[in-house]
C-alpha cells in the first residue's frame, strides 16, 4: 500500500454529482474541438512541406476558421491562436515566393 496522507473525498451530494457531469461534458467539448483544431493544422502542415501550393490556399481558410472557432469556444487561448495563423500564414507566404521565383 502507498504511504502518503490520505485523500479528502467530498461527499457525494446533489452539486458535488452535478460538477462531476458538468466537468466531464467540458472535457469531452474541449477534447473534441481541440482535436479538430490539432487535425486541421497537421494536414495544413504536411500540405506546406509538400509544398503543394494549391492544396494549401484550400485548407487556409477551414484551418483559420477551426482556429477562430476554437477562440471562441475558449478552448485555445486568443494569443496562442493567433500565433498559430501567423506561423502558417507566414509558411504560406513563403512559399507562395518561392514558387513565383
Amino acid at each position: 500500500m502507498p504511504g502518503g496522507t490520505a485523500v479528502k473525498h467530498k461527499k457525494k451530494t446533489k452539486s458535488v454529482l452535478k460538477n462531476i457531469r458538468q466537468t466531464a461534458a467540458r472535457e469531452a467539448m474541449n477534447r473534441m474541438n481541440r482535436t479538430r483544431v490539432r487535425s486541421v493544422i497537421r494536414k495544413m502542415r504536411t500540405a506546406l512541406t509538400a509544398g503543394d501550393v494549391a492544396e494549401v490556399e484550400k485548407l487556409a481558410g477551414p484551418t483559420f476558421s477551426a482556429l477562430d472557432k476554437a477562440i471562441r469556444k475558449r478552448t485555445l487561448a486568443e494569443n496562442t491562436a493567433n500565433r498559430y495563423k501567423s506561423r502558417l500564414a507566414i509558411a504560406l507566404n513563403s512559399l507562395r515566393a518561392k514558387k513565383k521565383a
